[in-house]
């Protein structure tokens, strides 16, 4: 019989209620303790779950506890990794691992003293569609890929005073597309440039940031890809992708409320795409929770480690140089 794993979540905003939720459903994964700076958003949280209401100080020192789940803002991850590596405990946090990468790197250290599991939640290669895609991309389908293109785009840019604090569009939006650039060409990254601006959104451009972006990579190989976003779209969240190979394309869609597509004399119509991150990827965040506590049941490797996560943002600040400066950056990645 299968011993169930204790489990802490951090964070009770949009993503710590998603994580949650799917901890609560894994058959091998008890949800214990809820923690957030915001007590009421935490005691909600908690008693959706019968769980308990607690402190980091009160986690960590729990032996009962073998796993954390962080979710909460950018500016905690960091601490929380190397408090709970110091603690023992098996570690989920979403990306980033943090903004600045060498105290992702420290982090990524503290991991490997420590002997833990770390998790990074880059939940869009469990996306089933994304997933398929690879899958018959590695069974030699379309034979060696040679071209990466990436649509990834936001309904609607979030507040000024987010977008201030995020990172950048590299960092806090690309940095998922890094991470999808890096599962499907693989190998070394040798040139990164990246140009953007913001059309028609001057408060983003206030706030140090741009709303739209596009970046190519080179890998040593040859392979190419190109990744263009923007934080307005406005028929929904567009995330899409497809890859070119030297025997054909494979191309992964957006996904839609319902396929139902209306054909009359004037028109043919659809629904938009899924409104955004937490409609698209409900399928993808159950599944990588899912697979994060597999692993730690079955004691096997988890598919994105704290290393991909410090990838990914090696690339998101090599692309913040190269729009800075306004050139391709060289680079071994």
């Amino acid at each position: 019989m299968t011993e169930t794993i204790n489990v802490a979540v951090f964070g009770a905003g949009r993503i710590g209620n998603i994580h949650a939720d799917n901890v609560a459903q894994h058959p091998h994964a008890c949800l214990q303790y809820v923690v957030d700076v915001h007590e009421p958003s935490a005691a909600q949280l908690a008693a959706r779950h019968a769980a308990q209401v607690a402190s980091v100080e009160q986690v960590l020192a729990d032996p009962g506890i073998g796993a954390v789940v962080i979710g909460s803002s950018t500016d905690t991850h960091a601490d929380l990794i190397q408090r709970s590596a110091a603690a023992g405990k098996a570690i989920f946090c979403e990306k980033p691992v943090d903004l600045d990468v060498q105290r992702a790197r420290a982090c990524a250290e503290a991991v490997r003293k420590a002997g833990v599991t770390c998790m990074i939640g880059f939940q869009r290669r469990f996306d089933p569609t994304f997933a398929a895609l690879k899958g018959r991309l590695d069974a030699g389908e379309i034979g060696e890929p040679e071209m990466l293109v990436v649509t990834s785009r936001d309904p609607a840019p979030p507040p000024a005073s987010y977008i201030a604090r995020s990172g950048g569009v590299f960092k806090d939006m690309l940095i998922h597309d890094f991470d999808i650039f890096r599962w499907i060409l693989g190998g070394e990254t040798v040139s990164v440039h990246a140009t953007g601006g913001s059309p028609g959104l001057p408060e983003v451009a206030a706030a140090g940031d741009i709303s739209h972006a596009a970046v190519t990579l080179r890998t040593r190989a040859g392979s190419l890809c190109q990744i263009n976003t923007s934080r307005r779209a406005a028929y929904g969240y567009d995330q899409r992708f497809e890859v070119l190979g030297s025997k054909g394309l494979l191309q992964a869609g957006n996904v839609r409320p319902t396929q139902v597509v209306a054909w009359g004399a004037d028109h043919i119509a659809s629904d938009k795409p899924e409104a955004f991150f937490l409609e698209r990827y409900r399928a993808a965040y159950a599944l990588e929770i899912a697979h994060f506590f597999d692993a730690l049941t079955h004691g096997t490797q988890v598919r994105t480690t704290i290393e991909d996560g410090i990838k990914a943002l090696e690339l998101a600040e090599l692309a913040t140089q190269s729009w800075r400066e306004g050139r391709a950056v060289e680079c071994s990645v």
